[in-house]
């Protein structure tokens, strides 16, 4: 906690409102910001969602350099979902690399390092990687072929219905119905649905379901 306040303290001096930004105490700001990240990875809670959120802005305040190790280096730092999540999703929007300005090259080299990111994270823990995985390779056919892979894998054994059923509908809207249908039957065949369960939520996803094969 006094290191995070510390880092804090040290990157709002060296960011002001008004007057030149010292890159120094920026790089002081973003090493105590790791220190903190290994010393809280496996304490979950509200502040460290904070702690992670931060690390994240100093790293682009910093540059490219920083935003790319923080993102090669993740498994130090971050837990699975953190990294596909709050790290490489934020990193990856487009007012984070408007901030960074990069040429095309740079822009390149940071969704590769996300791809590669997030297809570790998926491989580590699909249920809670998978569907960020999916989006943050959506734009390049190997690497999310590779994540839908790692889904189909993953759907007997160690992913619910629902995870499953959420990964299929956002295949349908990505416009990949026939990909969309196969997750709809690996999800179905994990539903258990006694006779009286006529709000269980997943019946409006086994109608889509239907619907989707119907339009199949």
């Amino acid at each position: 906690t006094h290191l995070f306040k510390l880092a804090q303290d040290a990157f709002r001096f060296a960011t002001p409102e008004n007057g030149p930004r010292s890159h120094t105490l920026l790089e002081v700001a973003f090493e105590l910001g790791l220190q903190v990240m290994r010393m809280t990875r496996t304490c979950l809670n509200w502040r460290r969602r904070e702690m992670v959120r931060w690390l994240v802005t100093c790293a682009t305040q910093l540059g490219l350099e920083a935003t790319l190790s923080i993102m090669q280096n993740w498994y130090e730092l971050f837990t699975p979902t953190e990294a596909t999540g709050p790290v490489a999703s934020t990193i990856m929007s487009h007012s984070t690399i408007m901030r960074l300005n990069l040429n095309i090259k740079q822009q390149e080299e940071l969704s590769s390092c996300a791809r590669c990111l997030a297809l570790q994270c998926a491989t580590k823990d699909p249920p809670n990687c998978a569907l960020n995985a999916l989006t943050l390779c959506e734009n390049d056919p190997m690497s999310f072929e590779t994540a839908y892979h790692i889904v189909i894998d993953a759907a007997n054994h160690i992913m619910t219905s629902s995870q499953l059923f959420t990964n299929a509908r956002y295949m349908e809207h990505r416009g990949f119905p026939v990909r969309a249908y196969n997750l709809a039957i690996l999800a179905m065949k994990n539903v258990h649905l006694a006779y009286n369960q006529d709000t269980h939520p997943a019946i409006n996803d086994i109608h889509w379901a239907c619907a989707l094969s119907h339009t199949l």
